[in-house]
């Protein structure tokens, strides 16, 4: 049966991609679909979608700086969102449950400051899911969004504890012994290969490192979230983190269908839902004007504001055990449902567009910048460079090398990974931090002498942005990017870019070209056997 639920939201998924909306948006209706037709979500089911979380989990803390927790705008930003966002909504919903009983049902202060509590938290899987497609993970805004979401993860736990009652095991202390254990799975993993073996490993740590926790009373979720985060420095992370891509995004489909699996609604629970969904430009407000508060940029403080307006799977956790100890009326675990549901879809649609409505409304909200900047904000300059690449992957960092060795004018690399880009300096590279999608970072960089930009992206919608973002801004020079199909080869010519380089067929002439140029060379030495 499960396999049915699963094909069935692969088509789902299929039909709202072709019409351009995120196949996200296709699995959450499969799930109502499906419990329409009177089926519910089955142990097996909750099965892939918990290894899914954990999963997602784990490869978040492959990519996290802890460093980034420690900053004033990560933690300030949270627990002053959550307090004003409880201290507020709590209130909201008192007085809509007065005036509109019939809907709502009678609701106490608790319970309505236990919904308020729910509602706080932004979703992991969706902002993450949001960010990897986007290709935005490490972004200025990408870090700053996942460091929200890590802080909020642990005001969950923190209330779990505190409404259960259930303290960690006295045993709990013995996890301390990860530290020492640790040169022993970064040898694991080094001997893990390029193979098979690699993602094997990636389940064994985060499943390992979950049921340890789930050991001593400690959600495990946050086990996989911390193995990963001290792995996060060793140097196949990036590696371990793209073999697990596919399996987190399959194990994925079955939270999505789980949402939609939880109750079937009837008229005024779906009413309550669109009545909480109206808080969602509240909670973007909020963390835009806290974000501009802490000294952060308009943009910045925009794309993250955007990205975790919407309701959390933690927010049915919450609900659901409130439920289990009667401190909530179990219709609003549907309600809940349902507002996650629809804030997953508005947010996945009002994001796509965003770089673009950021351009069209960026006079208006640069107006609330602080004039004091932070150190990471300060945008870099490029020193009269001719050439420059964007995306300092392998790909792009072959391009930058083979540049540097063939021409004399300078050329520049760029990257949004902060960490990548202090490495590459420490190396003597001549590289600076940049997003490329950022408007007001090509407004304030100097490219006037730029003759050629090469973007070496993954992503083509990337690559159509940052050329969109370059015409903006008056570059008159060459766009070239790289292509994986065929198909992205005419996406990305017809949306302005100069010369595009199929990247597989291009791979194999380099790969002929240089193994024909050795054998010339050595034409004076290769005797063939006769």
């Amino acid at each position: 049966m499960e396999y049915i639920f699963l094909l069935f939201a692969f088509l789902c998924g299929l039909t709202v991609k072709m019409t351009g909306i995120p196949p996200m948006v296709g699995y959450l209706a499969a799930g109502f679909i499906l419990n329409a037709l009177g089926f519910t979500a089955s142990d097996q089911l909750q099965q892939i979608a918990s290894l899914g979380i954990t999963i997602m989990l784990f490869t978040i803390g492959l990519k996290l700086n802890v460093k980034d927790l420690s900053r004033r705008e990560v933690w300030a930003g949270s627990v002053s969102h959550t307090l004003i966002w409880v201290g507020v909504v709590t209130g909201v919903l008192y007085g809509v449950a007065a005036f509109m009983g019939s809907v709502t049902g009678a609701i106490d202060f608790q319970s309505a400051a236990l919904i308020a509590f729910a509602l706080s938290f932004s979703s992991t899987v969706c902002v993450v899911k949001i960010l990897e497609e986007a290709g935005e993970g490490k972004t200025r805004h990408g870090r700053l969004a996942i460091g929200v979401l890590v802080m909020q993860d642990v005001f969950a736990v923190v209330f779990m504890v505190a409404a259960t009652g259930k303290l960690p095991s006295v045993w709990a202390l013995a996890l301390l012994l990860v530290f020492p254990a640790l040169p022993l799975l970064n040898k694991m993993l080094n001997k893990s290969g390029h193979g098979e073996l690699l993602p094997l490993t990636g389940f064994i740590l985060a499943l390992g490192a979950y049921q340890l926790f789930e050991l001593v009373s400690i959600k495990g979720d946050l086990g996989a979230l911390l193995i990963g985060m001290l792995l996060a420095k060793h140097s196949k992370a990036t590696e371990l983190s793209k073999s697990l891509l596919a399996f987190k995004d399959l194990f994925l489909i079955g939270f999505f269908l789980s949402i939609g699996l939880t109750a079937l609604p009837d008229v005024p629970m779906l009413t309550m839902a669109l009545i909480v969904c109206l808080l969602l430009p509240f909670k973007a407000f909020l963390f835009f004007a806290l974000m501009t508060g802490l000294q952060l940029r308009a943009r910045t403080s925009y794309l993250t504001s955007l990205v975790l307006s919407n309701f959390s799977e933690f927010g049915l956790i919450v609900g659901s055990l409130a439920v289990s100890l009667g401190l909530l009326s179990d219709k609003w675990l549907v309600v809940l449902a349902l507002s996650v549901s629809l804030s997953f879809v508005i947010t996945s649609l009002l994001y796509r567009n965003s770089h673009s409505r950021y351009i069209r409304i960026k006079d208006k909200i640069t107006r609330f910048e602080r004039k004091k900047r932070l150190p990471e904000d300060i945008y870099p300059s490029i020193d009269e460079a001719h050439f420059m690449v964007i995306g300092m992957g392998r790909v792009g960092m072959g391009a930058f090398q083979s540049l540097s060795k063939l021409v004399n004018s300078r050329v520049v690399g760029m990257d949004a990974d902060r960490v990548k880009i202090r490495r590459l300096k420490a190396k003597g590279l001549n590289v600076i931090c940049g997003d490329g999608e950022d408007i007001d970072l090509w407004d304030n960089l100097d490219i006037s002498n730029a003759q050629l930009i090469l973007l070496a992206l993954p992503s083509i919608e990337d690559a159509i942005n940052i050329t969109g973002q370059l015409k903006h801004a008056g570059f008159d020079g060459k766009v070239a990017a790289i292509a994986r199909y065929e198909d992205e080869v005419n996406a990305l010519l017809e949306n302005g870019v100069d010369k595009v380089f199929n990247f597989f067929t291009e791979a194999g002439l380099g790969f002929a070209e240089e193994s024909l140029a050795y054998v010339h060379a050595n034409q004076d030495v290769v005797v063939p056997a006769k």
